[in-house]
């Protein structure tokens, strides 16, 4: 329980970071950090029980320098909402696929790369779409350059989080191929509702 992550929002409730439990204790007795939710029990001392916290907000606005996202397996995943790009199966066991192969001159760009199941990049193999007689859900493009990039997988067992981040149909529409879903997994973030 004390190495379990807790999403650090910034002073506007923007996420910041995701850090320990141990760390978020730290912070919130230090004055640095105040509590925003709780829903895991306490951590007894000898003298004090805390809270184990799920979300934490800075009592202090930090800023974070603008940078460009890094083309990753973890960002073209998140990008493409840990959907196949092809079959739009949503899956954890993706693979990254060049829309214009690399042996026929395709770069690695943003605009090239795409998330793929393992079924559709072997039935795609080294051709393009139109080649392969298969159609690309979305158009893919470099994602915006907003705030902290929560990680997909903490989405899972930390529902609570869900209302300080950003949906992905939200922050890039041409993801969204179907009606949007309340319970959808959630994206990346910059703001968020306090």
């Amino acid at each position: 329980m004390i190495d379990a992550p807790v999403l650090v929002l910034n002073q506007g409730f923007e996420p910041h970071d995701v850090c320990r439990t141990r760390r978020a204790i730290v912070l919130v007795f230090c004055g640095k950090a105040e509590l925003v939710e709780d829903s895991r029990g306490e951590v007894h001392t000898v003298s004090q029980a805390f809270a184990i916290p799920s979300i934490i907000r800075l009592t202090q606005r930090v800023r974070r320098p603008f940078h460009e996202r890094r083309l990753t397996r973890v960002e073209v995943f998140t990008r493409d909402g840990y959907t196949c790009q092809y079959c739009g199966r949503e899956t954890r066991d993706l693979t990254l696929d060049h829309v214009a192969p690399r042996s026929q001159g395709g770069v690695h760009s943003w605009e090239n790369v795409v998330s793929a199941c393992k079924s559709c990049n072997r039935r795609k193999g080294g051709r393009t779409p139109d080649e392969a007689g298969m159609k690309l859900l979305s158009v893919p493009k470099a994602p915006r350059g907003y705030g902290y990039l929560v990680p997909y997988h903490y989405f899972c067992s930390h529902v609570e989080w869900r209302k300080y981040v950003i949906q992905k149909a939200d922050l890039n529409p041409e993801l969204q191929t179907t009606a949007p879903d309340p319970d959808a997994v959630p994206w990346s973030s910059s703001q968020a509702a306090p």
